[in-house]
């Protein structure tokens, strides 16, 4: 047991809440400074609900960019993009270019899925502890292709057939037949069935709840603030007030940019606007897989009684405010998919920014400051890498740099 220390954790979403989970069942004090009224109602509050713990490539691939220019010419297409006179948007959109290669993408996949695989076992841990359901289940997630060369591509990737099973159409079909429809229209599948579903909001609030029952625990609602010391060292304040501190966590998701930057730091994070619907399905028609349809870049999963369907990337977005034309494209794939599952018009729509990288790897590292760390740009995957981000920086505290920031 590390010696124990006073931390703060800055940010209340899934990836500060594990953090300060993580440090707590490694027995420091943990104070968690959140500005909003409860935990969670950002980038994690309505998310795809998957746990795709094998299914960890980064957005940044060969031939992203050229799919990327067919994709904006299509109305209601996966991916939009708005151009800004915003310079910070054109270096990250370059360093994204940049990392689109074969190479680079294999070497960040397999970081993301070393990550992935300590996540999955860190969260089976914690469940096996007593942390409060929220929706777990491991039906598997299936993934679909339309586009032949896609799919064989996809097929040429699996490196271990019982983790990530091959599949023809009819194969797809057998596995979830709630997508039975779609077979004529698919190339084939790749199953991957350990993964995992959840609900990230009910997440937070487990953790939230079990982390209110600890002593060493406190939540303070707030707007934190970093500034440079004379000592090697930040000052942390939270609201305009001075906060003591062993160390600080700056876990803030795409507001850590905004947090960082006195520090004189230009965090190369980017809130990728995405959506998502809830639907309220009738009984029977839930598909219990989860399932991506990777052409529309569309992912469904069951969580409880409900489908969450998730899906689009909005680049160039300056809020997280519902596009009704997004949301409208996505209700019209659902119906076309899975048509029994509605009533779609019912559907409870979402947005939000997720805080990614231009690698799609996250910043997981201790910095100039002595008394600072970093936990963020774990972009679409938040809640997939959050237990294993913390479990990360967790060694940091304890000054096991073996495995090598991110």
């Amino acid at each position: 047991m590390p010696a124990q220390r006073n931390i703060t954790v800055i940010g209340g979403g899934v990836t500060g809440l594990a953090t300060a989970y993580a440090l707590l069942r490694d027995g420091h004090q943990v104070t968690l400074v959140e500005r909003h009224d409860d935990v969670g109602v950002e980038a994690s509050f309505a998310n795809g609900g998957q746990l795709s713990y094998r299914y960890v490539h980064p957005l940044a691939d060969a031939g992203v960019p050229r799919d990327a220019l067919a994709w904006l010419l299509r109305a209601g297409s996966p991916i939009s993009l708005r151009l800004r006179a915003d310079p910070h948007q054109w270096r990250w959109m370059l360093s994204f270019l940049c990392a689109c290669n074969a190479t680079t993408n294999a070497k960040n996949s397999a970081i993301l899925l070393q990550l992935a695989l300590r996540s999955q076992a860190g969260l089976t841990q914690w469940r096996t502890d007593g942390l409060k359901d929220f929706l777990w289940r491991q039906p598997g997630k299936l993934v679909v292709y339309r586009n032949a060369a896609k799919f064989r591509k996809a097929a040429r990737n699996v490196s271990n057939p019982e983790l990530e099973q091959v599949l023809s159409p009819h194969e797809c079909a057998r596995v979830e037949p709630a997508f039975a429809a779609l077979a004529p229209d698919l190339a084939g599948g790749i199953f991957s069935p350990a993964d995992e579903v959840a609900d990230c909001h009910l997440f937070c609030l487990s953790l939230r709840d079990a982390m209110a029952a600890m002593p060493a625990f406190r939540q303070v609602r707030g707007i934190a603030s970093l500034s440079a010391a004379t000592n090697g060292r930040c000052d942390v304040l939270v609201d305009g007030r001075p906060h003591d501190t062993d160390l600080v966590v700056l876990a803030a998701g795409e507001g850590s940019r905004r947090l960082a930057r006195p520090l004189g730091f230009d965090l190369p994070l980017y809130g990728l606007k995405g959506y998502s619907l809830t639907v309220n399905s009738r009984a029977g028609t839930l598909p219990d897989v989860s399932v991506t349809d990777y052409d529309n870049r569309v992912v469904y999963a069951r969580l409880g009684d409900a489908l969450r369907i998730a899906a689009m990337v909005d680049i160039g977005a300056r809020d997280a405010s519902v596009d009704p034309r997004r949301i409208a494209r996505l209700r019209a794939l659902a119906a076309q998919t899975l048509p029994q599952a509605g009533p779609y018009e019912t559907a409870r729509p979402w947005a939000g920014l997720r805080p990614a990288t231009p690698t799609g790897v996250p910043i997981i590292a201790g910095t100039r400051y002595q008394n600072l760390l970093f936990n963020v740009g774990q972009g679409a995957l938040g809640f997939t890498l959050s237990v294993g981000s913390a479990l990360r920086i967790c060694d940091l505290v304890r000054g096991d740099n073996a495995q090598g920031a991110a």
